[in-house]
């Protein structure tokens, strides 16, 4: 599908609206500011001077629009993007000179203007949103996937539609892109958004993820120049800008496809309604082998398992199914036997004699799914972050085939009271544990507690529903349903020594995170009902080694990010924003059915003419792998 440049224009002033009014010779620009500037100008004659515009223009009636005095003060001219995707597509201008404003509303869906009122509402309840000429109204949020031009005054949204809107001046612009701010702040939290809440809300340690102008970026300029000269002269393929997606091949599934688990060794899995398929590992990606180990439930009525964790070198694997369609929590694994391709036990999971649930499992480190003798993994639910250990408490394994329901042991851990709201986890090379919460936050523990966080990132707004970790645990992967979010953990403590989150509490020198973005318009194409999930880092479990992409999935599309690039803090991408830092620089991947997960293959299966091991792609019906090469 290509790069996300390649479907984005450059709006000009001499737009397809000629088409319609070729004899114009005069810009709305010119008229805007003939209106606005000409001196000296009387008030009477300045409204006149509106009035005219607005009837040349067609835009609405003096019963359903703004007084001139708003027009000029909030005129912007407002486009129309039409054809989607195909060679035809184009911005059209809907209204040539219009005005917008910001709302608050108890009516948010609603087409009706009798709840909305400018400004504030009378009693502070209510939504903000935006309005554009009648033809848009729109909740400020996220899901309006807002992207900024400010070389051109220009933002683009979402809204039914992909719309832009241009601004006559700079002042107008920058007034438009605060008051958003504002108001997305305020719907997000509740609060209006001054300094003090903005204090309330994250913290002084985190005020530069408020004002990121104001934040310090050295510690992602010293991370990436870190990463650098860590590197080995031949640890990594140097990443060229002309790398293209090539599909290898594609296989069927056997349909119904619930997860894809990738292995660093011979095989990787794909888990279906029937049972787990087995995939041989190769340069150019997975190939099936025909082998399909078969549930057993015993006549119980378990649901398709959702998670399958790999363990003892990859000869075992634990299946977790919930208890209730559409809910992750699991009060128990069943344990899968590679070799024989055969269910061999059923945990339960209890503490204290107690039944508890699990909504999550994950290795006790990055590559420990690799070690043969591995009894111990990590459980996480919404308020329980713990290791479960398949032994007896004095160190046997258990004999699970004299054993019935033999229940894991609840090594180490932390119940908390309430309120963390635990959505998901991943671990770092060295065992230290990264969480995802409800409120959007994200928490760092070290490897000897999981009482007490180290660092708590605060929440942006949206639900972390997927997190990753580098092996190194440098940099932490949010996702987001409508955006991920990228954190540098380094920091400097006060004797000079560079640690990460995990080790230390990171002080008040926390550098701004940045967040990856679709722009608009792939983002309505991939429906409004599609949001991210899945956010990983390419796969490395050596250190010295730097993973190199970045990969989510959305709806029918699998969008990749050059990591190198992203943390470049002179990528074009952040030029003339406000904000946090946003990239748009991705590759878009695109099948006929919506993705079920996108991974990159251990990085032992990158070949020498690629920059990164091949990506593959799992579907409900279909496999697929494809390799980034600098060939076509």
């Amino acid at each position: 599908m290509g790069t996300s440049q390649s479907r984005e224009d450059y709006i000009s002033d001499s737009d397809d609206y000629k088409e319609e009014e070729e004899e114009e010779e005069r810009s709305d620009e010119e008229e805007y500011q003939d209106a606005q500037e000409k001196q000296p100008t009387p008030i009477g004659d300045l409204d006149a001077k509106l009035k005219a515009l607005k009837l040349k223009y067609g835009t609405p009636s003096s019963s359903s629009s703004t007084s001139s005095a708003a027009v000029s003060h909030n005129a912007v001219k407002l486009y129309l993007h039409v054809g989607g995707n195909t060679p035809n597509a184009k911005w059209i201008v809907s209204n040539k000179l219009t005005s917008f404003s910001f709302v608050k509303t108890t009516n948010v869906d609603g087409d009706s203007d009798d709840d909305d009122y400018e400004g504030s509402s009378s009693d502070g309840k209510g939504q903000w949103i935006l309005k554009v000429a009648g033809k848009v109204r729109a909740r400020v949020s996220t899901d309006m996937q807002l992207k900024m031009f400010g070389d051109q005054r220009r933002v683009d949204f979402v809204s039914r539609g992909v719309w832009a809107l241009k601004f006559y001046t700079d002042e107008q612009y920058r007034r438009f892109i605060t008051e958003f701010q504002d108001c997305l702040f305020e719907n997000v939290y509740g609060l209006k958004a001054t300094e003090e809440n903005k204090v309330k809300i994250y913290g002084k340690e985190f005020l530069g993820w408020v004002k990121p102008e104001a934040a310090d970026d050295s510690a992602w300029e010293y991370a990436d120049d870190y990463d650098m000269a860590a590197k080995s002269p031949n640890s990594v393929t140097p990443v060229r800008s002309n790398q293209q997606l090539m599909e290898e091949f594609e296989e069927a599934a056997n349909g119904g496809v619930q997860s894809l688990t990738l292995g660093a060794l011979d095989n990787s899995f794909l888990v279906n309604d029937s049972g787990v398929q087995v995939y041989r590992n190769f340069r150019d990606g997975i190939h099936g082998k025909g082998v399909v180990a078969k549930f057993d439930s015993g006549g119980g009525s378990k649901s398709t398992p959702k998670k399958a964790l790999l363990m003892r070198g990859e000869t075992n694997m634990m299946l977790m199914s919930p208890l209730k369609e559409g809910k992750p929590q699991a009060n128990g694994l069943q344990q899968l036997d590679i070799e024989t391709g055969k269910i061999v036990t059923e945990w339960k999971f209890e503490k204290d004699g107690t039944e508890i649930t699990m909504r999550d499992i994950t290795n006790d480190t990055k590559e420990s799914q690799l070690d043969p003798s591995e009894s111990t993994f990590l459980g996480l639910d919404d308020n329980r972050l713990c290791q479960w250990d398949m032994r007896e408490r004095r160190g046997m394994v258990q004999n699970i085939a004299s054993l019935n329901s033999p229940v894991l042991q609840w090594s180490q851990g932390h119940q908390f009271s309430r309120g963390t709201n635990f959505q998901c986890f991943a671990t770092t090379g060295d065992g230290s544990i990264v969480v995802g919460s409800l409120d959007g936050k994200i928490r760092l523990y070290s490897k000897t507690s999981m009482r007490q966080a180290k660092t708590a990132f605060p929440g942006l707004g949206s639900p972390i529903t997927h997190v990753d970790v580098t092996y190194d645990g440098k940099w932490v992967l949010g996702t987001t349903d409508t955006y991920l979010v990228l954190i540098c953990t380094l920091f400097t403590d006060k004797d000079g020594k560079t640690k990460t989150g995990f080790s230390g509490r990171m002080g008040n020198k926390i550098p701004a995170p940045r967040l990856l973005k679709l722009i608009p318009l792939d983002s309505h194409l991939a429906g409004a009902d599609n949001k991210f999930h899945g956010g990983h880092f390419s796969w490395v479990t050596e250190s010295g080694k730097q993973e190199r992409h970045l990969v989510a999935t959305v709806g029918k599309f699998s969008v990749i990010w050059d990591f190198q690039q992203v943390k470049n803090s002179a990528h074009e991408c952040y030029r003339n924003q406000q904000g946090l830092k946003s990239c748009y620089c991705y590759k878009i991947l695109l099948k006929d059915e919506s993705i079920v997960e996108s991974r990159f293959m251990h990085d032992k299966y990158a070949v020498s003419d690629s920059p990164e091991a091949p990506l593959v792609v799992a579907t409900p019906m279909k496999v697929s792998s494809i390799s980034l090469s600098g060939k076509r």
